[in-house]
């Protein structure tokens, strides 16, 4: 008896999924609006629907970068309605990846022929979500399924310019990755990318002095001697820089000095880009230097996105980051001016993961959903692209016991 009732409980789990499978796979009921540019879009409905999400779907800051995408991005943009109201906003990029970009590792001739085009649900030049917002109170399963079909859509246009087979949809965290679960069904699936380190702001840190204070002696020790030091003894200053205009150029010489060595690298920014985002972010945008005799040796470029502050574009001149910890110093000046924006978190990315767990930030799980109809390219792009097998964040506890701080 036992086992016929669980035979017909799977039966009726298999055929709920497929009835979930053939709802998901035809048209919801939703109409939409798709375009190349931002400005073709009903500005107002965009902006309704976005003024209370992340700065990065904000529509001042998608039309300033629109015109400075690196070369290979192609955006798109949507708006869902649902009986005329609109009820989801969606920012896309088409990204034309050759394998080479892609690794660190010499692909020769292949790696340059090798190419993949890439849908992506999100902002490949950030790191969190930063590809949808919904209306408050819209039916999740309604607003994912009408994701999908835009998605769909694009693809399907896309075979004008070449196949995007490979669509992505990424930095997926905390609710979103409940709600977007049912995508499974359209043969989407989770996979983990590196987490995302994340430094809480004490509610008593008033200036970088009180984040200094609140450490435990031997990590205190280590960043004076180990950080500070250096930096004055050359005699470096660490001041803020407003001239991205003037000296656009140079700063993203340094920005490619640190680029060239990523790992994963599908798209080089251009020298117009950093202006254009210091235009959008205006009281927002932080950028830190260090400098010597009147150069540049580094910059950190940092956000205020909400009450988180986002730390993501960093360069260097690396032959004097050979004798000197410049980057470490840019990560501390982070921190002082996500305090000085009044920010409770700072997001500073993926990479690096030891000297930021030694900041006392601590790992946020990420993930993306992926679907492909490729599976041998279409793997290894992904290996490429979400650095399949990544390091774990170590766990490091910088500060005094009685501050509480390092959870």
């Amino acid at each position: 008896m036992k086992i016929q009732q669980k035979l017909r409980s799977v039966k009726t789990a298999l055929s709920e999924r497929r009835e979930v499978r053939k709802r998901l796979r035809g048209p919801a009921q939703l109409r939409y609006a798709i375009a190349d540019s931002i400005g073709l879009l009903d500005a107002n409905a965009w902006k309704g629907l976005t003024g209370q999400a992340s700065f990065f779907l904000s529509y001042e800051y998608l039309r300033r970068i629109e015109g400075v995408l690196p070369a290979n991005l192609d955006p798109r943009y949507a708006l869902v309605y649902e009986d005329d109201q609109p009820v989801a906003a969606i920012y896309m990029q088409v990204a034309d990846i050759k394998l080479a970009q892609a690794s660190k590792a010499s692909l020769g001739a292949i790696g340059e022929t090798l190419r993949q085009r890439v849908l992506t649900c999100g902002n490949l030049l950030t790191f969190g979500q930063h590809g949808i917002v919904f209306a408050p109170g819209v039916d999740p399963e309604l607003a994912w399924h009408g994701v999908a079909e835009v998605l769909y859509r694009v693809r399907q246009a896309e075979k004008l310019a070449g196949e995007a087979n490979f669509v992505m949809i990424k930095d997926l965290h905390g609710p979103h990755v409940e709600d977007a679960t049912f995508l499974k069904n359209l043969s989407y699936r989770f996979v983990e990318t590196e987490p995302n380190m994340v430094l809480t702001i004490g509610d008593d840190w008033k200036s970088y002095d009180d984040y200094l204070a609140s450490l435990a002696s031997k990590y205190r020790a280590n960043i004076r001697n180990g950080v500070f030091k250096p930096i004055e003894q050359a005699q470096c200053t660490v001041e803020h820089f407003t001239g991205m205009a003037e000296m656009q150029h140079e700063v993203h010489a340094l920005y490619k000095a640190v680029q060239v060595n990523a790992g994963f690298r599908p798209f080089e920014l251009l020298p117009e880009y950093f202006p254009a985002l210091q235009e959008a972010a205006g009281e927002r945008f932080r950028c830190s230097v260090v400098k010597r005799e009147g150069k540049i040796l580094g910059f950190l470029v940092t956000i205020a996105d909400g009450e988180t502050a986002i730390a993501f574009h960093v360069g260097f001149d690396r032959a004097a980051a050979a004798d000197l910890p410049i980057y470490l110093r840019l990560l501390h000046a982070g921190i002082a001016d996500a305090i000085a924006l009044g920010c409770k978190r700072i997001s500073f990315g993926r990479t690096a993961l030891e000297p930021k767990a030694a900041l006392g930030a601590k790992p946020e799980a990420f993930a993306v959903l992926i679907r492909h109809r490729q599976p041998l390219m279409n793997n290894l792009i992904k290996h490429l692209l979400l650095n399949i097998g990544h390091d774990e964040a170590p766990d490091r506890s910088p500060f005094k016991k009685s501050e509480g701080k390092a959870a």
